[in-house]
């Protein structure tokens, strides 16, 4: 039984992998977190890094290799039974990341953004369904007469829309948005984040916003996790991280974010990380909260050091 505070999706532990025997490769490896309800929670990393991997598992698009999903305390992950098969597909919808590549464009906007409907709520007459077409369509500022229409025919930013209305049309509380506006336009990306939060506020969405842009993630994001190569290395509050971002990796994605003032631009100093700084082969890492709701990945001598940056910032640590 879910209670009140418990977290409407939680990640234990989880593994996927690809391939077979000898040749299987790990792109996930034990990961944890929870997301809260109506919380947007950010996945950040570079280009290999899971995070795809990840959304994907908690929507059964690839079958985990270790640990579990669970979705208002029931397990998802796995084999489940058609009941609750069915319960995922109407509560969890995804937005993918190439809006052209997403859709089907041999049909017509009205059949792609209906298609869910077909499968989950085979009751409905032709004239409910575009109804909730025109319903989807209009929650993202789109006209009803575009149904009609290929998804050839619009703009990215457009058919970005078309697949934000495909997602919403089912009624979902949980929406995973896989780097949503990587391929769009400056001047279309914050549109279409405005509209993410303004669902989020109408609806009372909560999303799983994976990107490899920290500074779109501080603008929507209410925590963040930070993976590199399959594992959590850092998860915080949005603010937290950008004010004290503890874990090497951490330090060089936020000063690999372009600067707007070109002056500043051409004088910083963009870090690198070099996995052989950490000698793990003695000392094991530890996931340690370094203060509240501050997780960091290091052995006893990086958490050291970690809790020592906090205090030489004037930052308590957790105590007790």
């Amino acid at each position: 039984m879910m209670s009140e505070h418990s977290p409407l999706l939680r990640v234990d532990n989880l593994k996927v992998a690809f391939g077979e025997r000898r040749k299987r490769f790990n792109a996930v490896n034990g990961v944890s977190f929870d997301i809260h309800r109506g919380e947007t929670f950010g996945l950040v990393g570079e280009s290999g890094s899971g995070k795809t991997s990840i959304g994907r598992a908690i929507i059964r698009v690839y079958p985990t290799a270790g640990g579990q999903v669970l979705y208002k305390g029931q397990r998802i992950s796995g084999r489940i039974d058609k009941a609750l098969d069915r319960q995922v597909t109407r509560e969890i919808q995804m937005i993918f990341q190439d809006p052209m590549a997403s859709l089907n464009e041999r049909a017509k906007v009205g059949y792609i953004v209906a298609e869910g409907l077909y499968a989950t709520q085979k009751g409905l007459t032709s004239a409910q369904r575009e109804e909730k077409v025109r319903e989807a369509l209009l929650d993202v500022g789109l006209l009803h007469e575009f149904a009609s229409r290929f998804p050839h025919e619009f703009s990215g930013g457009q058919r970005q829309r078309i697949g934000i209305a495909r997602a919403l049309i089912m009624q979902p509380e949980f929406i995973i948005a896989d780097e949503p506006i990587s391929a769009l336009d400056v001047s279309i990306r914050a549109q279409v984040l405005n509209l993410l939060s303004q669902l989020q506020k109408k609806r009372g969405l909560t999303y799983l916003f994976i990107s490899h842009d920290l500074s779109v993630m501080r603008f929507i994001c209410d925590r963040i996790a930070v993976i590199h190569k399959g594992v959590l290395v850092e998860l915080a509050e949005t603010e937290e991280l950008f004010r004290c971002p503890l874990h090497p990796y951490t330090q060089l994605l936020l000063s690999a974010i372009p600067m707007p003032n070109p002056a500043h631009e051409r004088n910083k100093t963009v870090l690198t990380y070099d996995e052989g700084m950490h000698d793990y082969s003695v000392d094991k890492p530890l996931w340690c909260e370094i203060s509240p709701g501050h997780f960091v990945l290091g052995n006893q001598r990086e958490l050291d050091n970690y809790k020592k940056c906090r205090l030489d910032l004037g930052i308590p640590q957790v105590t007790g």
